[in-house]
């Protein structure tokens, strides 16, 4: 078995791996071992006793972090006519319609966020083998199939962050930058362990979070103690 490097066994040093940190604590940590050559995005994983396999245990949602992500977000808008107008004049980077679908359909996908009008989701159905495995495809559950496209372009590039239970019952998601300092990170966080909670699905059964960790792109993982989490 092959050993960690000396980066990775400093990183490590000092972090109890069996102990759950108040979440002040766990911030620390992550942020003393974010000495990558770049500012490391800050990552939280969430263990929810839930079975993605039946329908009436899916978690899914968007959260708008208070201090936003540290990133720019890339948004691409599906419409026509006085809606493209408005994604245009909100900010959006790539707008369009059976063009873009057939941008998309050779590959090329250059955003972050993909927000669609409801007359075009007939269109962006057809996209959704190549949309759906990268989170991208539209969805009116997390406000990215609506009229108001101003507002979805406002929130996703403020800030709005998706989030979605995979097959383990794990979500994951990314709360800021390392360099954000620890006030702005605890606060995302609790933010983000909030929109989980309350996105707590009907057929969910027993203790709902039961695990919660963070880590930089680089760093090793920290366990929160989820009782520490002010929300």
């Amino acid at each position: 078995m092959s050993q960690a490097g000396k980066r990775v066994r400093n990183a490590r040093e000092g972090i109890d791996r069996i102990k759950l940190y108040p979440l002040e604590e766990a911030v620390k940590l992550v942020k003393e071992r974010a000495n990558a050559k770049f500012d490391e995005t800050v990552e939280i994983a969430m263990n929810l006793g839930v079975d993605p396999k039946h329908a009436d245990q899916m978690v899914r949602g968007v959260v708008n972090l208070p201090n936003g992500t540290g990133r720019t977000q890339r948004v691409a808008v599906f419409a026509r006519g006085a809606k493209a107008d408005e994604a245009k004049a909100a900010g959006a980077d790539i707008v369009g319609a059976e063009d873009l679908v057939t941008t998309v359909q050779a590959g090329t996908i250059e955003f972050d966020r993909c927000i669609a009008t409801p007359d075009m989701m007939p269109l962006v159905s057809r996209l959704g083998k190549v949309l759906g495995p990268r989170g991208l495809m539209p969805n009116p559950r997390v406000g990215t199939v609506t009229t108001d496209v101003m507002a979805a372009i406002k929130a996703a590039k403020g800030g709005a962050v998706e989030f979605r239970v995979e097959k383990a019952g794990i979500v994951q998601g990314s709360v800021g930058k390392a360099s954000f300092d620890q006030k702005k990170l605890v606060e995302n966080i609790a933010a983000f362990i909030d929109a989980v909670s309350k996105a707590r699905p009907q057929g969910a059964k027993g203790t709902y979070i039961q695990r919660v960790a963070l880590s930089s792109t680089m760093g090793p993982g920290v366990k929160v103690d989820p009782a520490t989490v002010r929300i």
